[in-house]
């Protein structure tokens, strides 16, 4: 088995003309359990979508957010491993000098508030586009909360990303159905009705328990 499609020759070489999923993660690709983007990327493989990678783009220019065809069915972003803002620095603040998601440990291959920056990109480049957030980064922003790093309480970073959906703790079985849900034709706008994710609306009806 080899690794999902990193470049567009990689995913050329196995016949797609274009994605289901593009991938975007603020680590190195490893393909790994220990990995949430391993994870997530084989089992939608497993599911029969065709699944490309986008490790660590160059957030400053849109070269590699436009590396694959656009994808058929939309984005999928995540920080990575690790909240990118305790990647970056310490409890005290000061910049941190290594990152152990990158290879060689090298600094600045990520931005601040990754998930925000990358699915930001995405929304410009491709305003049509379904964007969902996952990872650790997302799920613990998921609902306005308390932003140590800037003193004060911040939207849901659903909002601040622009992006549709949001997935949050062990998002498997959560993002597959969502996929079998978008592979059916159904709009990105009308899944509302999966476990495990927060989306947005400024109309009801919500359910009685919701947030």
């Amino acid at each position: 088995m080899g690794f999902l499609p990193v470049t567009r020759k990689d995913m050329f070489d196995r016949g797609w003309e274009a994605p289901d999923f593009v991938l975007v993660s603020g680590d190195a690709y490893v393909d790994h359990p220990s990995f949430g983007t391993a994870i997530i990327g084989r089992v939608l493989e497993a599911m029969n979508f065709n699944v490309c990678i986008l490790a660590q783009p160059d957030w400053k220019s849109d070269i590699d957010f436009t590396r694959f065809p656009k994808p058929k069915l939309g984005f999928l972003v995540t920080a990575g491993n690790i909240d990118s803002m305790v990647n970056h620095y310490t409890v005290s603040r000061k910049r941190r000098d290594k990152d152990n998601y990158t290879d060689k440990g090298e600094m600045g291959k990520r931005p601040d508030r990754a998930t925000i920056v990358y699915a930001q990109n995405l929304r410009r480049i491709y305003p049509d586009s379904p964007i969902i957030l996952g990872g650790i980064e997302a799920s613990l922003r998921r609902m306005s909360h308390y932003d140590f790093w800037d003193d004060k309480v911040r939207a849901s970073i659903l909002i601040d990303a622009m992006a549709d959906l949001l997935v949050y703790g062990m998002g498997e079985n959560t993002i597959v159905e969502i996929a079998e849900a978008m592979r059916s034709g159904l709009a990105i706008q009308d899944i509302t009705y999966v476990r495990g994710m927060v989306w947005k609306s400024k109309d009801g009806p919500f359910p009685d328990d919701a947030i």
